[in-house]
């Protein structure tokens, strides 16, 4: 079998699955969305892997989930459920002795079971309150066997109803940010303007009657590579950079004062903007830094792409 049959017939797993996508799958979501406590996914073998997997995309998505191993459950972890959790059990045959041998006690303190299985005739498929079938045609294996496109069904299922119930949840990018508050997918969605820019005293600002000695001692002092520039109310009025002391190095710019080379109507933004929203502006614009200003128009902060860099985005 080359490695094209094996995505092909991988492919077509999935793709057969749309169509089962059903009432049940619809009762799966309303389960999940109605449980009070954690949903426990639980497998055995490359299921166990796939239900790992899929407890942690429902975690990460705004529905508290954990992987039970059932060997462990039957010997003590089973301990740990309460009768307000919710079972999603994965299993290609749904009658392996280690899934059959915990349903009974899950049953017992009358837990809803959710199965996504490829048969429906059996142990697991019969004593679950909702059967979303995952079943393949054939695995992608020369022997029909290995668990290929079978684990690969159950976990596109397990996606599917994932992102359905964040849909349904009505997730936002903040409250997804919340829960990956480690990664960069955490830094893009929570890290602000505020919490990198430069402020107080670090901030570069003359006032556009300064004298340029002065100007370029403040940007020497400050080390931003420009300064903001201020009118006489404190407002912003321009920004001074190292690229326009180069453009007029031939002029004698001693004799000059600050608003006579400053670039007119800055590119700004505000404090609670996101840091990669501040960064698509300066890839946009070719600049490496940005003013922050408040509502009236006067500088607060300023933040330099070195910021952000250095903040992992």
């Amino acid at each position: 079998m080359t490695p094209k049959e094996v995505l092909k017939i991988e492919g077509e797993a999935i793709l057969s699955l749309i169509e089962r996508l059903d009432r049940s799958f619809d009762k799966a979501i309303k389960l999940i969305l109605n449980c009070k406590g954690r949903v426990i996914v639980s497998g055995i073998g490359k299921s166990g892997i796939i239900a790992g997997k899929i407890a942690s995309t429902l975690s990460s998505t705004g529905t508290p989930a954990f992987f039970l191993h059932p060997t462990e459950g039957m010997h003590g972890d089973i301990g740990m459920i309460t009768k307000d959790d919710l079972f999603v059990i994965i299993s290609n045959s749904g009658s392996t002795d280690e899934i059959n041998r915990l349903i009974p006690s899950i049953k017992r303190l009358k837990i809803k079971i959710i199965a996504l299985c490829g048969k429906k005739g059996s142990f697991l498929a019969k004593n679950a309150d909702v059967f979303i079938d995952v079943s393949v045609k054939k695995e992608a294996c020369p022997f029909g066997f290995i668990p290929t496109a079978s684990t690969t069904a159950a976990l596109a299922m397990g996606d599917a109803l994932a992102i359905a119930i964040l849909e349904k949840r009505g997730l936002t990018e903040d409250e997804f940010g919340l829960l990956h508050p480690g990664g960069s997918l955490g830094r893009k969605l929570l890290l602000k303007v505020s919490h990198l820019m430069h402020k107080g005293g670090e901030i570069p600002i003359v006032n556009k009657d300064t004298p340029m000695k002065e100007v370029i001692i403040e940007m020497t002092k400050k080390r931003l590579g420009m300064t903001i520039v201020v009118d006489a109310f404190k407002k912003i009025c321009g920004i001074i950079t190292d690229g326009d002391l180069r453009r007029h190095f031939k002029k004698n710019i001693f004799f000059l004062k600050g608003g006579d080379i400053m670039t007119k109507n800055p590119k700004t933004i505000e404090r609670d903007a996101l840091a990669i929203e501040a960064l698509k502006v300066m890839e946009d614009f070719s600049i490496t830094s940005l003013i922050v200003k408040n509502k009236k128009d006067k500088a607060i902060g300023v933040i330099h792409i070195h910021d952000i860099i250095k903040a992992g985005l």
